[in-house]
């Protein structure tokens, strides 16, 4: 039964829940998820309280893993995904698990680096590396783009210093501790077409530590 760790960005917000309906949907063709939640506009208000200089380092990393968990309960508001603070493989009968971030991490963050280079997108690579699965990272955009198109295959160290849709902080976990690994990103923002490049194994960018 394949199984992933799906990394839904906050940008994706407007389109969530219809891309949530749809996973539910591949479940009940034998896949599974675990829905690992961006921090969306509760995170971006972490980063502007802190910008200000009102929030030390520490207390901004895990206010900014709270706005993961508020968007986590958006995700399964009314969707039929199950919230869950353990990681692990989905035991649910829906087949889709939303992850909350703050209980799931509070205890044991597997390193993860308190700063704000270590996004969302850290978050999934490490819970994708904890259960030895494929990582997605569904987002409003197509890919990775490189000289101004989306490329199919990307080096993670030819991403390094590199402004774009990953976080710098997963970007060095691939060419460090998670070589080997590697991420897709696929577009989200249409429920159809992301389940059809998800089944068929096309569209987006792969980048590979």
């Amino acid at each position: 039964m394949p199984f992933y760790v799906l990394k839904m960005g906050g940008s994706l917000m407007a389109s969530a829940r219809p891309l949530i309906r749809a996973l539910l949907a591949l479940a009940k063709e034998g896949y599974s998820f675990l829905v690992v939640p961006g921090g969306g506009p509760m995170a971006d208000l972490v980063r502007e309280i802190y910008a200000r200089g009102d929030l030390s380092q520490e207390a901004a990393h895990w206010m900014a893993i709270l706005a993961m968990e508020q968007y986590a309960y958006f995700l399964a508001d009314g969707s039929g995904a199950a919230l869950t603070r353990e990681i692990r493989r989905s035991k649910s009968d829906c087949g889709v698990q939303v992850l909350l971030p703050y209980q799931a991490l509070i205890e044991e963050d597997f390193g993860l680096e308190h700063n704000w280079n270590f996004t969302s997108d850290a978050v999934a690579a490490l819970v994708a590396a904890q259960l030895s699965a494929p990582l997605i990272k569904a987002t409003d955009v197509d890919g990775v783009m490189l000289d101004g198109k989306v490329v199919l295959e990307v080096p993670a160290s030819r991403m390094l210093g590199r402004k774009s849709c990953i976080d710098q902080g997963t970007i060095k976990l691939l060419c460090g501790p998670l070589k080997g690994s590697s991420i897709r990103v696929l577009n989200g923002t249409d429920a159809q077409q992301f389940t059809n490049a998800l089944k068929n194994g096309e569209g987006g960018t792969i980048i590979k530590g």
